[in-house]
């Protein structure tokens, strides 16, 4: 690995920053550049921002991003887009829906492809976040593709959790009271100039009142296309960021997180661990053509290449 990308990237440039992101990919190389930067991070407030399609997620954060451009704040936004099934690629829309800020030197923009995670991010999303912060990237903003039960993983990689509604959506607040609602830290009513939002409202804000415990979360009311609200959306999210710090709940949080990104990697290094051990040893081929031929079933295969893993490492 370059040193010069690294330090380069310390500093922000923009298109070293772009090429460690490609790194990211291979495991080992990861591992060399988080060990790198991990010195230089902890400073951005990571803010996560989601929701059901068509609320206006991506004008409504093009709206936020020149608030904080105006304020002299710098920005790294990353839009987690959904992946193709058959080609495997991100469809990389917001991107295009950011073109506005591209020329900016102090917004960096990424698409990253969500892959099979069904929690509505890249499995390196985490890893680009200590990037951009270590880059010296004050807020960064990571966009999480649809809503629902399986997005509660954002919580994981973020210290705010936006989550934007709009009326009109009918049984869709109910849906999502289940799930991402509990990890809301504030909600957005956008599109507030269409009918029924006074009522989309009241049901956000009680919604709201149910899930909150020392931080109620508050309910913010905006028109992204008119650029109304958006000031209050920053005041709420820099709300939430003094009230982590004052609460200790930032470093305790942060500790949880790394936590679970351990636990997360001694799983991806096993599981690349055992792909390869099934490869190379014949015993555990053995194993598998006996489950192909349905002589064993999953159950008791999966048990004798664990027990072969652990007695003949």
């Amino acid at each position: 690995m370059d040193k010069n990308i690294i330090e380069e990237s310390l500093q922000g440039n923009s298109y070293s920053l772009g090429r460690l992101i490609t790194f990211l990919e291979d495991l080992d190389k990861r591992a060399q550049i988080v060990k790198e930067v991990e010195p230089y991070t902890g400073k951005a407030h990571v803010l996560g921002i989601t929701g059901p399609p068509g609320v206006g997620k991506s004008t409504l954060i093009s709206r936020l991003v020149s608030h904080l451009r105006s304020l002299d704040l710098t920005v790294g936004l990353l839009c987690v887009d959904p992946t193709s099934p058959i080609s495997g690629g991100a469809l990389l829309g917001d991107r295009l829906r950011m073109e506005e800020h591209s020329l900016d030197p102090g917004v960096f923009i990424r698409s990253l492809a969500a892959r099979d995670h069904l929690g509505g991010v890249s499995p390196t999303t985490r890893e680009v976040i200590k990037l951009l912060d270590a880059s010296g990237k004050d807020i960064i903003i990571v966009e999480s593709v649809g809503a629902g039960q399986a997005q509660v993983d954002l919580k994981k990689i973020v210290d705010t959790v936006v989550l934007v509604s709009a009326p009109g959506l009918g049984d869709s607040i109910q849906m999502l009271k289940a799930g991402l609602m509990e990890i809301a830290d504030i909600f957005v009513l956008n599109m507030a100039d269409r009918e029924e939002a006074d009522r989309t409202k009241r049901e956000l804000e009680t919604a709201a009142s149910r899930f909150a415990g020392k931080w109620k979360p508050p309910v913010v009311v905006t028109v992204a296309t008119r650029n109304e609200g958006i000031a209050g959306l920053y005041q709420a999210v820099t709300g939430h960021w003094e009230y982590l710090k004052e609460s200790g709940l930032f470093d305790q949080r942060r500790s949880e997180r790394n936590l679970v990104h351990t636990m997360e990697l001694v799983h991806e290094i096993l599981k690349e661990e055992v792909e390869k051990r099934l490869e190379e040893k014949v015993k555990l081929q053995n194993v598998l053509k006996k489950l192909k031929a349905g002589k064993l079933d999953p159950y008791s295969a999966a048990g004798q290449i664990v027990e072969v893993i652990l007695r003949d490492p």
